[in-house]
């Protein structure tokens, strides 16, 4: 009996039978299967990530140019959960102009209104005490008005901006928040 059992381990016999060869077929169909099931996944769903990490990034940008202008503001004039106006310094040769100033010279008042509608977030800068112009859109794809908030409620130091849009999948919201005291204001209590 071990002459025979190393004779079929040495070799004495050799191949695969047609059962071993349907079960290894059948096998190696169902794992290329499940790998290309798996990439036609990844690849209709890359334009939806590419998409919502544009709308974070957009987001984040125009966050931060919001919290930056609310930092160099002096008082806030209109305080509403969808528009914010205030004073502040900025960098032009004039209010609302696209003109830079050189480094050498000094910023100048002037009023800056974001209005954020249930769609879009537009900026307006103007003459001290002018709240009204042709605004600029800076974002859009927000899903809700409701971007700002005051703190405290009466004669606010402290605004909070916080953008909301909705998932390209339609699956979700994603929210982006900050704040900022304006310069002028006293920083909140910790």
């Amino acid at each position: 009996m071990t002459r025979r059992v190393r004779a079929v381990l040495a070799g004495g016999e050799s191949g695969l039978t047609l059962i071993e060869m349907l079960v290894a077929a059948s096998m190696s169909v169902i794992l290329v299967g499940a790998a290309s099931m798996m990439l036609i996944s990844a690849v209709r769903t890359q334009p939806n990530i590419s998409e919502r990490s544009q709308d974070i990034t957009t987001a984040r940008w125009a966050l931060e140019r919001m919290t930056r202008e609310i930092r160099n503001g002096i008082g806030i004039d209109t305080a509403t959960a969808s528009t914010v106006s205030f004073e502040a310094w900025v960098r032009r040769a004039s209010c609302g102009s696209g003109e830079a100033l050189a480094p050498e010279e000094r910023a100048i008042r002037c009023q800056v209104t974001y209005t954020c509608t249930a769609t879009a977030c537009s900026r307006l800068e103007a003459a001290p005490g002018v709240e009204s112009g042709t605004p600029t859109q800076i974002f859009a794809g927000i899903g809700d008005a409701e971007v700002f908030t005051y703190e405290p409620n009466e004669d606010p130091t402290f605004v909070g901006v916080t953008l909301r849009f909705p998932d390209p999948d339609g699956s979700g919201t994603t929210t982006i928040g900050d704040g900022a005291s304006l310069r002028g204001g006293a920083p909140l209590a910790q």
